[in-house]
């Protein structure tokens, strides 16, 4: 029988049932075929994330598991990434444009892709794909893969795909899948709330 974990957030005040339930899973089923609608919804809740001067500046590179993509994209993974990760059904890279075409800056660029980021993961869950947003990656290794632009940089890989069952994880997963999950209390957060 599948093992998947219920993570949802204990949280100190009710947050929206899609955000507290929403965790970031290192087991999915290399054997599931990716949703293609969900996934879509997903990309499509990227597209829609707030940018400064509606600027947009993402990109996105979609690589499907079983293809020299998504084989490329797992090289870039550093360290513990690279055992779990290929099973996801799909990976994707956003990409933050920190300089236009013509060479100006764009210093709030990142922050724009780390919110189409969080767009993606939020809608996932809710069309029930799991996700898992990753910094361990060597972006000079996607720019050499993939011939990106200078003017654009890797910010994150997100592995996206089915839950898989915790019971076939190595041990080294299970005991982080395991874990609780905590946050510090939100009074260490606010430096000021006047």
């Amino acid at each position: 029988m599948s093992h998947v974990l219920d993570r949802t957030a204990q949280t100190d005040v009710p947050i929206l049932d899609v955000l507290a339930e929403r965790w970031s899973t290192r087991v999915f089923d290399a054997e599931a075929p990716i949703d293609e609608d969900a996934l879509r919804a997903a990309l499509e809740a990227a597209r829609w994330s707030p940018s400064a001067n509606n600027s947009q500046p993402w990109r996105f590179l979609l690589a499907r598991r079983g293809t020299d993509a998504h084989a490329q994209i797992v090289g870039s993974l550093v360290g513990f990434n690279q055992g779990w990760a290929p099973a996801a059904g799909a990976l994707l890279v956003i990409l933050a444009e920190t300089a236009d075409e013509e060479g100006n800056a764009r210093p709030w660029a990142t922050y724009d892709a780390g919110q189409t980021a969080a767009f993606f993961t939020v809608e996932a869950h809710a069309r029930g794909l799991a996700t898992h947003t990753m910094g361990g990656f060597s972006p000079d290794d996607l720019r050499t893969a993939f011939d990106i632009e200078e003017r654009f940089t890797p910010v994150t890989v997100i592995a996206v795909g089915a839950f898989g069952d915790l019971d076939t994880a190595d041990e080294a997963v299970r005991s982080r899948e395991s874990a609780p999950r905590v946050r510090r209390p939100l009074a260490e957060s606010l430096l000021l709330d006047a």
